[in-house]
């Protein structure tokens, strides 16, 4: 891992950073469909991320939300932080509602079955998160008592 990385998985868990990172998911979503996922706004990271596209489940519309994945039994694993919010973000709604999805993984376009992942599979999917994005420990911390949902987006043939 480079210093930049490790850098910015320490700055991860700071609230000024999570904030800067809400207000700069539209920039980024756009940098990486650009880049096929090699940039974002805070440059070229070196973790794990793509970019999944829900459909809205009350406009029946797409939304596309950048995040970070691991990889785990052939699926990719997702989890839904919100920065540590107080409330689920609103792509993990639509998945409940529709787990059908799409995922940009680099220049790679997926359709995936997403599910919620609990119980033990949950927390040892929860700790494979926490390895690549420590952050999300203080995401939790945060999250006021939310469970923070776990998916797995499993590729369909």
């Amino acid at each position: 891992m480079s210093r930049y990385t490790a850098l910015v998985r320490r700055l991860g868990a700071q609230r000024w950073f999570a904030a800067l990172g809400r207000r700069l998911t539209p920039l980024d979503r756009r940098l990486h469909r650009l880049t096929g996922g090699r940039w974002s706004v805070i440059g070229r990271h070196g973790l794990p991320s793509l970019l999944i596209t829900t459909t809205g489940r009350t406009t029946g519309l797409p939304r596309t939300q950048p995040l970070l994945y691991a990889t785990d039994a052939g699926g990719y694993i997702v989890a839904g932080s919100n920065w540590g919010q107080p409330h689920h973000p609103a792509w993990t709604a639509n998945l409940l509602a529709d787990p059908s999805a799409r995922v940009t993984v680099g220049s790679r376009d997926l359709d995936v079955r997403a599910v919620l992942v609990t119980g033990p599979e949950r927390d040892r999917l929860w700790q494979l998160m926490r390895s690549i994005w420590p952050g999300y420990g203080a995401y939790a911390d945060r999250a006021e008592g939310r469970e923070i949902r776990v998916f797995r987006l499993t590729p369909e043939e």
